[in-house]
């Protein structure tokens, strides 16, 4: 064999050569970086100019009695009773009978033939809908579907003439904390007004619904802007407008477009079908953890079964740990809520579950989700604990004093000590414990045998029934 000879020219060559692709590599790398740390672009104006044509302002009237009237507190739709509101403050109280009340919204053309996407809210128990676009024009729009679950309405128009071009709904779940949007809408009757921001986190859960999954923007939302589109920056709507904190600044809600695509087929049709496994479920807490016996606080507890649904008929039972659903793990409570919501019903599902300490797998066929879920005289003797609460039987006088029915079974609690093992463990006067530490609670002399003789750090593991719900609580107290 002979060796191949490179002549000195070719050397230089190869080398220059590499040089250039060294520097060529270097100066890109500089270029994204740099391009990151740009900051927000010199205008928004050519993606305003873009996309505003499609947002539309929402006005409703309702018919309501005055004491319906009230000031918002806490999470707010920006929404709300503005002027209605107002006029009661300004007024004085509003003579009782009914009280005809305007409220405005936004809303986004999804279509050329006039369907609009708007938040559930902004038209529920609205007696008349009227929408205005961009170009003045003024038409009474009809609800098509609605989904008060996740605060979505569909809406309709019939166009009497050339329509603006409809949006184009993006992926939401391709938006990155950080990433650059505005916001759309018609903020106290100031009809397009725009802001910008970031997506400020993701998966936010602010207990508005069952299916809270939304996206945080600091983008300026304000009463008024519920319904309206958050749009990236290709012009694509990625959220709808539909929360604030009232006392917040700087912090929004927005839904992800991608839950509002997953719904619209059914919202066309007017009607939103659900799959439900039939069980009230609660998130893993490291004290519930240790309670159970596990070590990971993934997946989650079933706290109760409801009576011949679909899970009862599988077999599943209070206290199982549902782990993975069709193989895929199962993170929180919000997530599996979601993931079998938006399966048919009639579907089989395989639940990997931990009863006891012991795996094993449970198939269940998915049911269609009901309309509606079923949520002084001389007092008993009642008992005090280590762990903060006190507890009484459950007597005639008991029941009617805390409003519980007779066929609950346990002790009540009828105080609780500030700052102890149950006020963290956010337990209220009025619930009903039913198991200690797995062992039937029926009454006082149950919750003592089942509470003493605990060991040191041995967290204490309650079944706790509030209303129509029952779920677990585990409180830890230090010392003995």
């Amino acid at each position: 064999m002979t060796s191949r000879k490179i002549d000195s020219p070719t050397i230089v060559r190869i080398a220059c050569f590499a040089v250039m692709f060294w520097s060529m590599s270097l100066l890109c790398g500089q270029y994204a970086k740099s391009a990151e740390a740009m900051g927000p672009p010199v205008s928004f104006s050519k993606l305003v100019q873009k996309v505003k044509g499609s947002v539309v302002n929402i006005s409703t009237t309702e018919k309501i009695k005055e004491k319906s009237i009230q000031q918002f507190q806490g999470f707010n739709s920006p929404f709300g009773q503005f002027f209605g509101n107002q006029f009661k403050n300004f007024f004085g109280k509003i003579p009782q009978g009914q009280v005809e009340t305007h409220a405005l919204g936004s809303g986004f053309l999804i279509s050329r033939s006039g369907l609009i996407l708007t938040n559930n809210h902004v038209v529920d128990h609205a007696t008349k809908i009227i929408v205005k676009t961009i170009n003045g024009n003024v038409y009474k729009a009809k609800i098509v579907g609605r989904d008060p679950k996740t605060d979505l309405a569909l809406l309709k128009i019939k166009p009497n003439g050339q329509l603006p071009a409809p949006v184009k709904l993006g992926d939401s779940a391709k938006m990155r904390v950080g990433d650059w949007v505005i916001a759309v809408g018609n903020p106290f009757g100031l009809s397009h007004t725009v802001t910008a921001g970031i997506i400020s986190a993701k998966g936010r859960v602010i207990g508005e619904g069952p299916y809270d999954d939304f996206l945080q923007t600091d983008a300026a939302i304000n009463p008024g802007n519920s319904g309206g589109p958050l749009f990236n920056m290709q012009g694509e709507v990625i959220g709808i407008n539909t929360a604030i904190i009232a006392k917040g600044f700087g912090i929004g809600f927005a839904i992800p477009i991608n839950m509002a695509k997953e719904l619209l087929p059914q919202l066309k049709t007017g009607k939103v079908i659900r799959a439900w496994i039939g069980v009230m479920i609660q998130n893993i807490t490291p004290t519930l953890a240790r309670s159970f016996g596990i070590t990971e606080t993934k997946g989650v507890i079933v706290a109760d079964v409801v009576s011949k649904g679909p899970g009862e008929k599988a077999g599943i039972k209070r206290g199982d740990i549902i782990q993975k659903l069709n193989g895929k793990q199962v993170l929180n409570a919000g997530e599996l809520s979601r993931t079998v919501a938006y399966m048919k019903p009639g579907t089989k599902v395989s639940l990997a579950i931990i009863r006891n300490g012991k795996p094993s797998t449970v198939e269940v066929t998915l049911g269609t989700m009901p309309a509606k879920l079923g949520q002084t005289e001389a007092l008993a003797p009642e008992t005090k604990s280590a762990w903060g609460v006190t507890v009484q039987n459950l007597t005639p006088e008991t029941r009617q004093k805390f409003g519980l029915s007779a066929g609950e079974t346990g002790v009540v609690i009828t105080s609780i000590a500030e700052g102890s093992p149950a006020s963290e463990g956010m337990l209220r006067t009025g619930d009903v414990i039913e198991q200690a530490n797995h062992r039937t609670v029926k009454n006082i002399k149950d919750w003592e045998l089942a509470t003493q003789k605990m060991k040191k750090g041995q967290p204490l593991l309650l079944l706790v029934r509030r209303g129509a719900n029952t779920f677990f609580v585990a409180m830890q107290r230090s010392g003995k």
